[in-house]
């Protein structure tokens, strides 16, 4: 009975949303590339904020973050907290000078710093990434999450894990394809805006419901007691405090140095050059309005925490308490006796929620899976149109280059399906995620960053920038640790050798901007696509979410778990090594600035 209406609520508000979409959307322009791909450049900044937010929480985040909660603590917030610093920086600084140009995809703003060859590069990078990490990602999390949640092992009769992922991971993907390659992006934000209002309450509600579950535990004699919310956080604190530091040792899932280089990185490029993300803001009907909905967009990451990250605690909670009892023996590590990172959120919410709420909640994530997978889709179908397609064909008609988008997609959406399965060998998925996001995200926010600040940095500099930083990063993460000797990944960190390699890049791209420039500096014309009036509250509302941040850290900050064997801090060792790093650079950007002045005089 309680499998039934779970299944049943379920279907209806799934059901629901769809018809919602669909009556909302009906009627727009999906036959040519602005209202495909950038939905006629015409969302408002709630609609920017929903989009951004729901297609940030996908299940990499709600079943991946909430994972690495369970078993590693508070201290992984950092995904959630230092996001609102990139989130900053893309409002002030990357948003205006991309609707500036009238730019479609991030490629497309290196075709007319660059040409095509970074252009064409860069697309391939992004579709290859896509293919290979982002969308199977999407789907096994997302197949996971409802799998624990639904109790679909007990629903469907199927005692094979494998079977049923692999039921989940083609039925989300068939269903996330018809979103992304029928609707384009208008179906997807409004879809955005519902699920994101789903979303929203239905985290806090496993949030209201877990923490009354761990209240309603008495520590003293291990009996059940009257629940509460304080009670919830009061036990937590008292009976696992190493989870409620928002400071995460060296050498751990979260290492609270490695936030200032790799760290802060992997965030500025994913919320201010990630095609599948800035897709959002590019299609927004001004500057204003833009800034508004990046802006709504960080504050409401920043309680984000609180469905994120906090329901992963909870679960290691009550799993140590026995009120959490595994569905099957495959959401448990044999060797550890702890529930697997990728099961805990799934776990957590079918033991805390009613069966109707549940069926609810399942709806919602499932909205979630499919606003990432279309959100990608949707922006590999635009990288292939216009970086690719139009290129080979530059007669084709905007529908024509349309339709081939579609195509593609639904052979990247197929080979995604595929491929997706197979990370169930995987230990932590968030942090699998991220390592392999490396690979290409710090080459094309060194190379982007480049493109807006040096004028005279020449088509070289990029394509060693985009091709050589994929090449050394995957190189540090797959060859060099199997070379005796030669782990510099295991030496300096995982973050840290991110953000060595991204100065590195930085470094030899400007330096061959020094010895071969281009003749002439490149200024970025205004393609007058939209309104460029700033919004006025962008500087004081930045200010007031890097206080924030601030104000989050310290409430919770334990810094006694950085001391090393001696009982030092290792604040002063990691400052000698990061200002000689960084100063090469600096130096570099100063003379390029420098030579452009004397140049133009």
């Amino acid at each position: 009975m309680n499998s039934a209406l779970t299944l049943g609520s379920f279907a209806f508000f799934t059901a629901l949303v769809a018809a919602i979409t669909w009556w909302k959307s009906r009627g727009g322009d999906s036959g040519s590339n602005d209202g495909f791909f950038l939905a006629g450049r015409s969302l408002t900044f709630p609609f920017i904020a929903a989009s951004l937010l729901l297609t940030n929480l996908s299940t990499e985040q709600l079943v991946g973050l909430n994972g690495q909660g369970y078993t590693t603590g508070l201290a992984v917030m950092m995904w959630e907290v230092v996001g609102v610093l990139a989130i900053v920086l893309m409002a002030l600084f990357f948003l205006p000078k991309f609707l500036k140009s009238g730019i479609t995809t991030v490629p497309e703003l290196l075709d007319i710093r660059f040409g095509a060859r970074a252009q064409l590069a860069c697309n391939i990078i992004f579709l290859l990434a896509y293919m290979f990490i982002l969308l199977p990602m999407i789907l096994f999390t997302g197949a996971k999450g409802m799998m624990g949640i639904l109790d679909l092992h007990a629903a469907t009769g199927i005692k094979s894990d494998t079977t049923l992922l692999w039921i989940m991971v083609w039925l989300i993907g068939c269903i996330g394809s018809l979103y992304a390659l029928f609707g384009g992006l208008k179906s997807i934000v409004v879809s955005d805006l519902l699920n994101g209002i789903g979303l929203l309450v239905g985290g806090f509600m496993i949030t209201f419901f877990g923490l009354w579950a761990c209240g309603a535990i008495d520590l003293a004699t291990g009996a059940s007691s009257a629940g509460s919310i304080l009670g919830g956080l009061r036990n937590i604190a008292a009976d696992i405090p190493d989870h409620v530091n928002s400071i995460g040792a060296e050498g751990g899932q979260a290492p609270f140095l490695e936030i200032f280089t790799g760290i802060v990185l992997i965030n500025i490029f994913y919320w201010c050059t990630n095609q599948q993300i800035i897709q959002r803001t590019l299609a927004a009907s001004s500057l204003k309005e833009g800034q508004k909905g990046v802006l709504l967009c960080g504050l409401l990451k920043l309680i984000g925490p609180l469905y994120l990250v906090l329901p992963g605690i909870m679960a290691f909670f009550l799993f140590k308490h026995g009120v959490i009892e595994p569905s099957s023996s495959a959401v448990v590590d044999s060797a550890t006796g702890q529930l697997r990172e990728a099961n805990a959120y799934g776990e957590l919410v079918r033991t805390v929620l009613p069966p109707w709420l549940a069926g609810f909640f399942a709806a919602v994530m499932a909205g979630a899976v499919l606003s990432s997978f279309n959100s990608a889709l949707n922006s590999t179908c635009t990288l292939f149109s216009l970086g690719i397609y139009k290129k080979l064909r530059p007669q084709a008609s905007e529908l024509t280059c349309v339709k081939a988008g579609k195509w593609f997609g639904l052979v990247i959406a197929l080979a995604a399906m595929t491929l997706s399965p197979m990370l169930d060998s995987v230990g932590s998925i968030f942090k699998y995620l991220q390592n392999m996001n490396s690979i290409y995200f710090i080459p094309i926010l060194a190379v982007v960053l480049v493109a807006l600040v040096s004028k005279r940095a020449p088509e070289g500099a990029a394509l060693f920038g985009l091709i050589g930083g994929v090449v050394v990063i995957a190189a540090g993460y797959f060859a060099l640790p199997h070379v005796p000797g030669c782990d510099i990944v295991g030496a300096m960190g995982e973050y840290h050798f991110v953000g060595v390699c991204f100065l590195a890049l930085l470094d030899v791209m400007l330096l061959i901007r020094l010895v071969a420039p281009r003749k002439e500096a490149h200024v970025f014309a205004d393609a007058n696509a939209v309104s460029l009036e700033p919004w006025k509250g962008a500087w004081v509302a930045s200010a007031a979410l890097l206080l924030v941040i601030l104000g989050i850290y310290a409430a919770f900050a334990d810094f006694s778990v950085l001391k090393d064997a001696t009982g030092h801090y290792p604040f002063a060792r990691f400052i000698a090594r990061a200002v000689p790093a960084i100063i090469p650079t600096l130096v570099l950007f100063w003379l390029d600035r420098r030579l452009d002045r004397r140049a133009s005089e």
